[in-house]
């Protein structure tokens, strides 16, 4: 435990909560892939199929950590988890949002396919940018996510409403 600590610069306790809590959303993520991927199998084979994800993804995960790791600034490693955390919470609550919103003006039915999917993730990227903030300062990292979303604007174009 002292390894992974020192790993990670953990140097209270209530740190471990973010590994902990990435650890969970990795296996949470795996174990829904799995089951897109299989769906009328047997449950040891769902298992074993949301091991294998589970291992890929949290290779891929070391290994964003480690390129991220240099460009974003952040005082000790464990907060790049939480970083992740933020964007997995966002993106996820971003869609539990709009979807029902959709689903309650029916304009799925009433738009073309093009269109609906045009409105749909203009809708989605307005709600996530509101929540990407408010998911970072919840999480501790307002000033992080408050410069991201100020450069992500700018890149959009609407650069010219923020003040610095």
């Amino acid at each position: 435990m002292q390894e992974f600590k020192k790993r990670w610069e953990i140097t209270k306790n209530w740190q471990l909560l973010f590994p902990f809590l990435g650890i969970i959303a990795l296996l949470f993520s795996s174990y829904r892939l799995s089951n897109l991927i299989i769906k009328s199998q047997p449950v040891y084979l769902k298992i074993v199929a949301t091991l294998v994800i589970a291992y890929l993804l949290l290779k891929l995960c070391l290994k964003l950590f480690k390129k991220l790791e240099k460009k974003w600034i952040v005082k000790e490693r464990w907060e790049i988890i939480r970083i992740f955390l933020v964007f997995a919470v966002t993106g996820s609550s971003s869609v539990f949002i709009v979807r029902p919103l959709l689903d309650t003006l029916h304009l799925k039915e009433h738009l073309n396919g093009v269109l609906y999917v045009i409105v749909y993730t203009t809708i989605v990227m307005f709600f996530y940018q509101i929540l990407l903030v408010f998911y970072g300062w919840l999480f501790g990292q307002f000033d992080f996510f408050w410069s991201f979303e100020k450069k992500m604007l700018r890149r959009f174009g609407l650069g010219k409403f923020l003040k610095d």
